[in-house]
């Protein structure tokens, strides 16, 4: 059964770009330019949620919060995609099991993706 990862990011490009890379890499890509996805994640049922920081109208750590604060979506990994100055104090005050910095390097990605999908598939 193929991991599913989704990604929230308001810029157009860089969600494309993440989108069909991790769906070469072979994984199940759900992508969304806005955070009112989130409100269908019992639908979605993601493995990973890559989640930007700067959002329309919302940051990336305030949902974050939210996540890992909540019995059913603690489990579910969040990595942090922000140029955000501080990015990897903010993700870990959020308790983001991650960051990565825009512009992200490829191989750079795909590790952080396959180390916390494999660490989440370990631990279950």
């Amino acid at each position: 059964m193929k991991k599913r990862i989704l990604i929230i990011d308001d810029n157009q490009d860089i969600l494309e770009l993440a989108e069909f890379l991790l769906t070469e890499k072979g994984y199940e890509v759900v992508a969304s330019s806005t955070p009112h996805i989130l409100s269908e994640l019992s639908q979605i049922n993601p493995d990973l949620i890559l989640l930007d920081e700067y959002l329309d109208g919302i940051k990336g750590h305030e949902q974050c919060i939210i996540l890992k604060s909540a019995e059913i979506t603690k489990h579910i990994p969040v990595i942090l995609l922000s140029a955000a100055f501080g990015i990897e104090k903010i993700a870990e005050d959020c308790l983001a099991d991650g960051f990565i910095k825009k512009p992200f390097d490829i191989d750079y990605l795909y590790e952080v993706v396959d180390n916390h999908l494999l660490t989440t598939q370990t631990n279950n």
